[in-house]
């Protein structure tokens, strides 16, 4: 049993929606080594509105329950709302005074000994072709206020299960998802220095840098020189993926 346990109710509801899930999807999952035992925080790229879905899946099948970051318009949706406020997911109210509310709640988690999943980006990725983009500063700040572990996660498939910017699952014939884990992240040499904007950047970036590392080994392709930045390039998402 995944530990710890956040609720009964958090590991019923687990156990169902793996039913479905695997029904939906092939998986090939990787790294689970890297995995370590009390607080983390993994961060994955996003491409979808099902990536918390497969990515928890993925730590749950390596006896990790973890605390999700989302959207706070997914707790007011009928039924998953009910869910995730029940077992404990945490919202992220963008953009709102309450924005900082969520780093207090991931705190409070790892304080505990569990596992938050994040997704640095903070929005699904522009990128044309899917790879990771700039991210938001958040983890890192996270990560070095806290000093807890930062495993990396990159996962590649679930374009096909849900494309991007859609909420309609396509769940016939089942789909290939990929899911590896990294190992922690090097940020010891960034603890103890005053947490400002070049700091946070420098621990962002080496976040971004192990996640793509790993999504390349996935596609088996050379990401871009350069991550996609919507301050420069604007929002994208065309491309053909």
């Amino acid at each position: 049993m995944p530990q710890p346990p956040s609720t009964r109710l958090y590991h019923r509801l687990a156990r169902i929606l793996r039913i479905p899930v695997r029904a939906m999807t092939r998986h090939t999952w990787s790294g689970g080594e890297n995995i370590p035992t009390g607080a983390f925080i993994a961060a994955s790229n996003h491409m979808t509105n099902v990536d918390p879905l497969i990515t928890a899946h993925f730590l749950y099948d390596n006896d990790v329950a973890p605390r999700i970051m989302a959207k706070s318009s997914l707790f007011t949706v009928p039924v998953l709302g009910w869910a995730m406020r029940e077992t404990g997911q945490i919202p992220v109210y963008r953009g709102t005074a309450q924005a900082g509310d969520a780093l207090v709640a991931a705190r409070r988690a790892l304080a505990s000994g569990e596992c938050v999943l994040v997704f640095p980006e903070g929005t699904l990725t522009r990128d044309p072709n899917l790879w990771p983009m700039v991210a938001k500063t958040g983890t890192a700040r996270l990560a070095l206020e806290s000093r807890a572990p930062v495993i990396p996660i990159a996962q590649w498939g679930a374009t096909a299960l849900m494309a991007r910017y859609s909420s309609l699952l396509k769940p016939i014939p089942p789909k290939r998802v990929w899911v590896s884990a990294g190992p922690p992240v090097d940020l010891d040499d960034l603890y103890g220095r005053p947490i400002d904007a070049a700091v946070l950047r420098e621990a962002t970036d080496r976040i971004m840098d192990a996640i793509t590392e790993l999504l390349a080994d996935i596609r088996r392709e050379e990401p871009p020189a350069e991550r996609w930045d919507v301050r420069k390039h604007g929002p994208g998402g065309g491309g053909t993926l």
